[in-house]
């Protein structure tokens, strides 16, 4: 059984496009990553279930007209109209380990993060529990050591190292940045 921690949001559906079982989805990834992902996972009716894409067409930057296996009309596509794409995080594992490999740069969504411990120059801080990405600045929310929460801005620039394989992310952040609520 597939669980939410097991996931990473990648996108939305919109609406069904043709009559022959396509959709549209707005993706919050590299739309390029999508063929290297096993399945998709929706929620239905609070059952997360995987769903296995057999083509993908490009629609601009972040929109893909995608053909789901076991759909072929736009009445059965109904269904997934407005739910929530994930993909599972162990996909993610892996794109992170051929990424590693290969000394490429592939951008991995900042929910794959969740789950990390966040460390201020190597001193922890606490585990990233969520993104909040509802504004421009999307921030790390930290669960810290004490039970409190706080925000990291989730930027570049402040990561000092990371450590896929420790599940840890390094940072050099401002002094009192973590006392500013205090």
């Amino acid at each position: 059984m597939i669980t939410r921690d097991q996931l990473i949001e990648v996108g939305h559906f919109n609406k069904a496009h043709g009559v022959n079982g396509e959709v549209n989805a707005a993706m919050l990834i590299d739309t390029e990553l999508m063929p290297r992902l096993s399945c998709l996972v929706c929620d239905m009716d609070g059952i997360y279930v995987p769903f296995f894409v057999t083509s993908i067409r490009p629609k601009g930057a972040t929109t893909l007209l995608l053909t789901i296996d076991g759909f072929s009309s736009d009445q059965e596509v109904a269904a997934l109209v407005g739910k929530e794409i994930y993909a599972l995080k162990r996909d993610y594992d892996v794109l992170a380990q051929a990424a590693d490999a290969d000394d490429e740069d592939e951008e991995l969504p900042l929910d794959y993060f969740i789950g990390f411990t966040l460390t201020d120059r190597g001193t922890s801080v606490g585990e990233i529990v969520d993104v909040d990405d509802s504004t421009d600045n999307v921030l790390f929310v930290v669960r810290g050591n004490d039970d409190m929460t706080v925000t990291i801005p989730a930027v570049d620039d402040l990561i000092a190292s990371m450590d896929l394989e420790a599940k840890i992310i390094d940072m050099d952040l401002p002094d009192g940045l973590l006392t500013i609520n205090n």
